[in-house]
């Protein structure tokens, strides 16, 4: 989840952070995640019986020394995926100025997910 940190001069005291409630789509259930840090741009919860592409609920709020901010309305977010390599990457000379680079592609699965590209480098 990427946060955009909030300016100094909104934050209206000591102690600001984040605070992020989420929960798979459909569940009565949510998780709380305190991030403390004033300067946080992203928060990551890892658990790998999640599929990639899984729908969760998430509401963000903020809070300092004087108490908790009110949560954000719910947004549907989804998992990420495994940003995993192909195999059999070879590159081949073409002239001075090219090259071909060829890879077997990654089959689709419930673990992999859809492949929205490659990148190069």
């Amino acid at each position: 989840l990427s946060l955009q940190p909030v300016p100094e001069e909104l934050q209206n005291g000591e102690g600001f952070g984040y605070i992020i409630m989420f929960r798979p789509l459909g569940s009565t259930t949510w998780t709380k995640a305190v991030v403390a840090s004033v300067e946080a741009n992203k928060y990551v919860y890892r658990n790998e019986s999640i599929t990639p592409l899984s729908p969760f609920e998430v509401k963000v709020g903020v809070y300092n020394n004087e108490g908790e901010g009110t949560l954000s309305s719910v947004s549907v977010v989804y998992s990420g995926e495994d940003a995993i390599a192909p195999v059999g990457a070879s590159a081949l000379s073409v002239s001075a100025s090219e090259v071909e680079v060829s890879w077997q592609p990654i089959a689709w699965n419930r673990h992999t997910g859809r492949v929205l590209g490659y990148e190069v480098r």
